[in-house]
């Protein structure tokens, strides 16, 4: 199951529309509606698709994987679509889903709990991806790391603190 959203480059609408979608290997739902279609891909990244006796023209403009968002055109009008799954629903429902931007200024507790141990220091250079400290909620320890490249300001916590979510840990 994912969540879609799907946004018009032609109209003035920065939300766009919200739609339940389910893959299986022959069938498409929408929300409670299957979706019966032929496709067949005519070149790479151009398709002719073939619905309810309407035939369409669509194009994968641009595929950005990680973020799980494309831009295609379907009979010449641009959509951006983006696709959620459990897991991105779940991070989000967990305030855990803000990518760093490009400028890391700091680090949130993602969910109360108790800091176990410090991995960096102040002044330390840290990559994204890297372990910056480990924080035990619900009887689980959860490796925190680096949402980005930055250098480690202060840090507000230490071992043994008691968290709550969205508390500042480190700054950048």
């Amino acid at each position: 199951m994912y969540q879609v959203n799907v946004k018009s480059a032609h109209t003035q609408s920065e939300k766009g529309s919200d739609y339940k979608v389910s893959v299986d290997s022959d069938e498409i739902t929408v929300g409670d509606k299957s979706i019966n279609w032929d496709m067949i891909e005519v070149k790479e990244n151009y398709y002719h698709i073939i619905q309810d006796n309407i035939s369409y023209r669509a194009e994968l403009v641009e595929a950005d994987f990680e973020a799980k968002k494309l831009i295609i055109k379907v009979n010449g009008e641009k959509f951006e679509v983006v696709a959620k799954d459990k897991f991105d629903i779940l991070l989000k429902k967990l305030g855990m889903n803000n990518k760093a931007s490009t400028q890391l200024k700091e680090l949130k507790a993602p969910m109360p709990g108790l800091i176990i141990e410090l991995k960096v220091a102040a002044g330390q250079e840290v990559k994204k991806g890297d372990t910056l400290l480990i924080l035990e909620a619900m009887k689980m320890e959860n490796i925190i790391k680096s949402p980005g490249d930055g250098t480690v300001k202060s840090i507000k916590v230490k071992q043994g603190d008691s968290v709550e979510k969205n508390s500042v840990l480190i700054l950048f």
